[in-house]
C-alpha cells in the first residue's frame, strides 16, 4: 500500500452515489488519495475504512458561488486524475415538446455546459505531463450509434458534452483528455434491468484512466477500453 507521501491523487466530482461513488471506492482500493465532491453528506457508502485516504468536499456544479469557492480551495492541489462525473437523466417518458424549458436548461447545464466550465478552472491542478482529465459521457451521446434514440434530451446533452469537450481539447492540446462511456449500469439512473454492476464498470474505467497517463490527445472510450465513435 502506498504511503501518504507517494500516493497518487484523484478528484472525483459527483461522488454522492452511483458511478461517482463507485469510482471513489475503486481508487481508494488502489491506494489513491481521493478527493470526492458531494452535494450533501454521504451516509455510509463504504468509505469509512479509508478515512486517511479520503477528503470530502461540497460542490454543486450548477451553483456559481459554490463552484468559485471550490476552485479557490483546489488551487494548491495537484491531481493525477480529475473525473467530472456529475450528471442527470432529466424528465422521463416525455417528448422534447412536453419538457419544461427550465428542465431542459437544467439537464443541458448539468450534463454539458458546467462540466466543461469547471474543467477550465481545474486544468492548473492536473499533474504536468501525466495528468488525465476525464468527462463522464455516454454512448447515448454518440451520433453514429444513437441517431434514433428515444431519450432525446439526455442524448442531446451528452452529444453536446462530447462536442464541447472536443473544442476544449483542441484549445488544451497539451492535456490528456478522456470521455468515458461506463456501459449500462445498475444505478438510480440506469435502472434495475441494466446488465452491469457499479463495481465492474468502475474497475474498467479506472483501468482505462490509469492506462491513459501521459498518453496525450482526446479519446472516447468505454469501460472496457474500446473506442466509442463520436
Amino acid at each position: 500500500m502506498a504511503t501518504k507521501l507517494d500516493r497518487k491523487r484523484i478528484l472525483v466530482v459527483g461522488a454522492s452515489r452511483g458511478l461517482g461513488l463507485g469510482l471513489a471506492r475503486e481508487f481508494l482500493r488502489r491506494g489513491y488519495h481521493v478527493t470526492a465532491t458531494v452535494r450533501s453528506a454521504i451516509s455510509g457508502g463504504g468509505l469509512e475504512n479509508y478515512y486517511e485516504q479520503l477528503t470530502l468536499d461540497t460542490l454543486d456544479i450548477n451553483n456559481p458561488n459554490l463552484t468559485e469557492a471550490f476552485l479557490e480551495r483546489m488551487k494548491s492541489k495537484v491531481f493525477d486524475l480529475v473525473v467530472l462525473n456529475a450528471g442527470i437523466y432529466g424528465p422521463l417518458e416525455k417528448t422534447l415538446g412536453e419538457v419544461k424549458v427550465e428542465d431542459i436548461s437544467h439537464v443541458v447545464m448539468t450534463n454539458a455546459i458546467n462540466p466543461v466550465r469547471l474543467a477550465e478552472g481545474l486544468v492548473p491542478t492536473l499533474r504536468p505531463e501525466t495528468g488525465v482529465l476525464a468527462f463522464m459521457s455516454s454512448a447515448m451521446g454518440s451520433l453514429e450509434l444513437n441517431a434514433n434514440d428515444a431519450s432525446e434530451l439526455y442524448c442531446a446533452s451528452k452529444a453536446m458534452l462530447n462536442r464541447l469537450t472536443r473544442a476544449f481539447a483542441a484549445a488544451h492540446d497539451y492535456l490528456t483528455i478522456t470521455n468515458l462511456h461506463p456501459g449500462w449500469v445498475r444505478t438510480d439512473m440506469g435502472g434495475l434491468n441494466a446488465p452491469l454492476d457499479v463495481e465492474t464498470s468502475a474497475r474498467g474505467m479506472a483501468d482505462v484512466l490509469e492506462s491513459r497517463a501521459g498518453g496525450g490527445g482526446h479519446e472516447f472510450r468505454d469501460y472496457r477500453g474500446k473506442i466509442v465513435p463520436w
